[in-house]
């Protein structure tokens, strides 16, 4: 068979994305800061597109009031009359009236606080800490050892190098490490700088005065005891009452694990909705959140150098052209994107009434296609316009992928939502008896009985999604 080259025709289908198709997408999917910060960066790079600076209209009087028409006065000719005697000595004058007596100039910012006095800064647990250390008068030596000791601390207080890795590096023993390091140890908050979390609480412990007593026995030989709270197993090994052990532990359990805690640099993050969800009476109002949003137009300018002057040609017009088209998608594509987050709360406002109305224990079960169904959307733009965006609801602030639930079945009657069986668990958890605290078999046998059937391992897995201990570790002894 001869090997040759060959030409064919073949029609093929493609489906091919149009930039402006690419940049809904894109936009879709964004969280409002994210959207905030696509439109700075467009704003910097398109030149045609700018901020509309739209100022709210000025009152409309009244049709049938009548506005007096007051003709303007003629203006007077003003004239200067008096001549100026070509005699002054100018000199003088200006000495006179520029003396820096009593004259005194005020300005707008005279009383302005520094700017400094605006920027809020949380000290850190490090300059906390080499604050301290140069109150303590410390040596050249001990100085440069004791930021090297504060240098190794994580987040919570804990230092994360040996003496002797600290000692190596530092070029000094591990003894001059000890020594500067037991310096720091007594230093607030108590129990900072310490290997783990026994050294920790002894340290708090010693802070007390508890040194050589049943709370530092328990600390240092039974910490696995007091973790799985066995006490009868700590009584018996300690040779105590019961009543003893459990006063020690009210004591421990008052000590802070975390030295670091309360120096975290950790910021709150604040969520704004993008969209609001009022009850008006008997209904309810979806509103659109814009605050912040700038509101964009396509600069005059360019149109029209685009349409009336024919100077601008070549290269030069088809740039403006081309950002002239992007500046126009990027419009359209943030209507568009409003206008879909508008429909699918709508939908879901359709769907979860009875959670708008009584709360989370009322969440139906829902998937995307319920959603993309009903609106004649896809389910991957269901998807996209749910991630990371909030909703606020009178029940509180929600993502809107919060609606969204697997459904469980009851013994009798529809199904229920996954989340509102996870809120009946928590609120097991808080109305139990804290000495005799609900197990998870026990959990599943109440749910039963609200004709909620579900396993003991399904209870078990709902409970460590919400981080909430197994009924021993939960259970409290006085």
């Amino acid at each position: 068979m001869a090997i040759e080259l060959r030409q064919q025709l073949k029609l093929t289908q493609q489906l091919i994305m149009t930039p402006q198709l690419q940049m809904a997408i894109k936009l879709l999917q964004l969280s409002r800061l994210e959207l905030m910060d696509a439109i700075r960066q467009e704003l910097e790079e398109n030149p045609t597109l700018e901020e509309s600076m739209d100022t709210s209209p000025r009152e409309q009087l009244h049709q049938d009031e009548e506005v007096p028409v007051v003709a303007p006065e003629k203006p007077h000719e003003v004239t200067i009359e008096e001549k100026i005697p070509s005699d002054i000595d100018w000199n003088n004058y200006i000495d006179e009236y520029n003396t820096p007596g009593r004259i005194r100039y005020e300005t707008e910012d005279r009383d302005a606080p520094q700017y400094e006095a605006f920027i809020s800064h949380k000290e850190s647990l490090a300059d906390h800490l080499l604050w301290q250390l140069l109150m303590a008068s410390p040596s050249e030596e001990e100085k440069r050892l004791g930021s090297l000791i504060i240098g190794n601390l994580d987040k919570d207080g804990y230092l994360m190098s040996t003496a002797a890795d600290l000692g190596q590096q530092a070029g000094v023993t591990a003894d001059d490490i000890e020594e500067v390091l037991f310096l720091l140890q007594s230093f607030d908050p108590i129990g900072v700088c310490a290997r783990d979390l026994t050294e920790c609480l002894m340290l708090q412990a010693k802070n007390l005065g508890l040194q050589n007593t049943l709370v530092t026995q328990i600390i240092s030989q039974h910490l696995n005891h007091l973790e799985n709270k066995n006490y009868k197993a700590i009584c018996k090994a300690l040779k105590v009452s019961l009543d003893e052990v459990i006063a020690a532990v009210e004591i421990i359990t008052n000590m802070e694990p975390k030295p670091g805690r309360q120096y975290s640099e950790d910021e709150p993050q604040y969520i704004t909705p993008d969209i609001y969800v009022y009850k008006t009476e008997d209904d309810f109002a979806i509103v659109i959140n814009d605050d912040g949003l700038p509101k964009l137009r396509v600069n005059p300018f360019y149109k029209q150098a685009i349409t009336h002057d024919k100077e601008v040609g070549g290269n030069a017009r088809n740039y403006i052209q081309d950002k002239l088209r992007s500046a126009a998608w990027l419009i359209r594509s943030i209507h568009q994107r409003q206008k879909t987050i508008y429909k699918v709360m709508e939908s879901i406002l359709k769907f979860q009434r009875d959670f708008f109305d009584k709360g989370i224990t009322h969440l139906k079960p829902m998937v995307l296609r319920d959603v993309a169904e009903d609106i004649s959307m896809h389910e991957s733009t269901i998807s996209r316009v749910t991630t990371n965006k909030y909703a606020y609801t009178p029940q509180g602030i929600f993502e809107l992928k919060y609606f969204f639930n697997s459904s469980i079945k009851r013994v009798h009657g529809e199904a229920i939502a996954s989340a509102s069986v996870m809120e009946k668990i928590k609120r097991l958890i808080e109305s139990e008896d804290a000495r005799k605290p609900f197990s998870d078999s026990k959990m599943a046998e109440l749910l039963r009985t609200e004709n909620i059937d579900i396993a003991r391992r399904t209870v078990a897995k709902y409970r460590e999604m919400m981080g909430v201990l197994p009924s021993s570790k939960r259970k409290k002894f006085s």
